[in-house]
């Protein structure tokens, strides 16, 4: 087994994740398998119980693992499935070592960071990397570990003694350090700064750690008595210091490696014979296809956590792969949802008009999922303007709970009607606590992990976007359920409950049969969604808010929607225009970018 890690310097939110992810595409394009371990140095057991405002989204895995959303990038990027153990925090790595002082597995031994921390945080990356997560028999040729931080936090100082001694261990030739610094350019002087690099170099020297590759993050490409520079103050070669310079779109990082013979420095590091000139086309034509789509598709992504978008990253990305497949340029319009409740028109009138002018402008409607009562109001009442409306909504989790909500107010009249979770007392609880959840215990208690959801409406939308399969494995995240005792009210008075669980009492997927799209999904689809390969659930709201449902409700073309070639008359806020791009030629798989436009 081969180690590739990945440290970062000076300032946090550099982009490891991302040069991480590149990386294992990179070596992936050279024929070699590969896995990823995120280490996160804090002391939570994993992501679950953090606000997203501290980390971002909490991404979900297979195994019912909440993980950081780094792992989400991993998954994406390298089309892999991973697993809880691929995410290592301080609090399970503690955790597991309690444990085993408290069977007396170190019966006689003082329990200690060295060697007892440092020596289970290498067995653990060990037994990891030998996790298949391609669907392949047999361990990875490479794991790609990315230590989360800063370079000097605290924090961090175990997992570094522990990876120094991990480089010894696996020995030469076995192990590369990537270690992504910052070189800023002053705008008083306009010239690139090493010192910071420099320093941190140097702290990462007088940790135990010497980088073999320099990554630098730059406004543009570093000028070459800059690398220089570098070189001979960080012994590092010459040729082992590479530019990540802002780019369009992080597609585009791959390439940008491949351009300066990364996979040729990393080969001989870590001493691959044999590797085979990588062949990145098709992420160069997905990048450039992104940049020349000019018909936009406007969506609202209407959530409590909006101001910060990695809130929402899975969402985000999902829109997007579904968007490119339509050939269209996502907006996203990011909607408060308190600024849409009467309390805000009060205090705060011009967010008030502000957020239902951006709502009343779009082509498609997204709320998704979330916990706590803020911003519910007001989520109930963007579903109930696009019910309404005809417009195209898709609800998550909490989206498709405050769409049942909605539902059962404004068309069973029961205006009481809310959930439990944040209204215990009422008189008509649409959605409730499951019964298996833990009241007590918040970390790891939901309804967790990929499950079935049986279609139960064969000639459903949603059954239709799935390719007409009998069931399909999607993740959850979730305590509460719509009540099974109020399913059969609201059937009768309209909604379609097309997907059940597989004992037939827990609602999976809500339509409305007489809207042009109205669906609600119990899962989260945005964590399965690929590049190459989009969720069926956002290809069919982007799908519809274009005016092109009917052609990706065709089962052969469920899960890639192509446009045929050439200019086409295409629906943008309900009006009938011709296409601005003709692009030839494009292949299936499109979707590699990240060009969103959001305001």
């Amino acid at each position: 087994m081969k180690y590739v890690l990945v440290t970062g310097g000076v300032v946090s939110g550099l982009g490891k994740g991302v040069t991480a992810s590149s990386i294992g595409v990179l070596l992936k394009a050279c024929g070699l398998r590969v896995t990823s371990i995120k280490i996160d140095p804090y002391l939570n057991t994993d992501a679950g119980t953090m606000s997203p405002f501290e980390h971002g989204e909490v991404f979900v895995l297979d195994d019912g693992g909440e993980v950081d959303l780094d792992l989400g990038n991993y998954e994406r990027f390298l089309d892999i499935k991973l697993t809880r153990d691929n995410n290592i925090t301080t609090g399970k790595i503690y955790q597991h070592v309690i444990a085993k002082e408290r069977k007396g597995d170190y019966l006689g031994k003082t329990v200690q960071v060295v060697p007892h921390i440092t020596d289970a945080i290498q067995e653990w990356i060990e037994r990891v990397a030998a996790i298949p997560v391609d669907g392949e028999e047999g361990p990875a040729d490479v794991c790609v570990i990315e230590l989360g931080g800063t370079i000097g936090d605290i924090e961090s100082a175990p997992f570094i003694e522990a990876l120094g001694q991990f480089s010894y261990r696996v020995g030469p030739g076995n192990f590369c350090l990537v270690h992504v610094s910052l070189v800023p350019v002053l705008n008083v002087v306009g010239e690139q700064k090493t010192k910071p690099t420099q320093h941190s170099v140097r702290g990462l020297r007088g940790l135990g750690l010497i980088p073999d590759i320099l990554a630098c993050r730059s406004t543009k490409a570093l000028e070459e008595n800059v690398k220089e520079k570098l070189a001979q103050f960080c012994h590092v070669p010459l040729e082992n210091i590479f530019t990540l310079y802002d780019v369009p779109n992080i597609w585009h990082i791959p390439r940008l490696l491949k351009d300066q013979k990364a996979h040729l420095v990393i080969s001989k590091v870590l001493n691959l014979a044999s590797v085979k000139e990588p062949s990145l086309e098709e992420w160069t034509s997905r990048a450039e296809l992104c940049a020349n789509l000019h018909v936009p598709v406007r969506i609202a992504v209407v959530g409590k956590y909006t101001s910060l978008s990695d809130a929402y990253l899975s969402i985000l990305k999902a829109l997007l792969h579904a968007s490119v497949a339509c050939r269209k340029k996502l907006v996203v319009d990011w909607v408060p949802a308190c600024d849409l409740e009467k309390e805000t028109q009060k205090e705060n009138p011009n967010a008030y008009k502000a957020a239902w002018k951006l709502l009343k402008g779009v082509d498609g409607v997204l709320v998704p999922g979330g916990f706590g009562d803020r911003g519910v109001e007001g989520k109930i009442l963007a579903a109930k303007y696009a019910r309404e409306n005809k417009i195209p909504f898709l609800g998550i989790c909490l989206g498709m709970q405050v769409a049942v909500i909605e539902f059962a107010r404004s068309v069973l009249c029961l205006h009481d009607a809310n959930s439990t979770e944040f209204k215990p007392e009422t008189k008509h609880p649409c959605i409730i606590f499951m019964p298996e959840g833990s009241r007590t215990h918040m970390g790891g208690t939901m309804r967790l992990g990929s499950r079935k959801s049986i279609f139960t409406v064969k000639d459903s939308k949603s059954a239709k976007l799935y390719g007409n399969k009998t069931f399909v494995d999607e993740r959850h995240r979730h305590r509460y359920e719509v009540n099974p005792d109020m399913v059969e009210r609201l059937e009768k008075a309209g909604l379609s409950f097309a997907a059940k669980d597989e004992t037939g009492k827990r609602m999976e997927i809500v339509e409305l049969p007489s809207h042009p799209f109205f669906i609600g999904a119990q899962f989260h689809p945005e964590y399965k969604s690929r590049p190459g390969k989009a969720s069926p659930l956002f290809l069919g709201l982007i799908a519809a808010s274009c005016g092109e449902l009917d052609s990706v409700m065709n089962p052969a073309s469920a899960h890639q929607h192509l446009i045929s070639n050439g200019p086409k008359n295409v629906f943008v806020n309900g009006t009938s225009k011709k296409a601005s791009n003709g692009l030839a030629d494009v292949r299936q798989n499109n979707g590699y970018c990240n060009g969103l436009y959001t305001r």
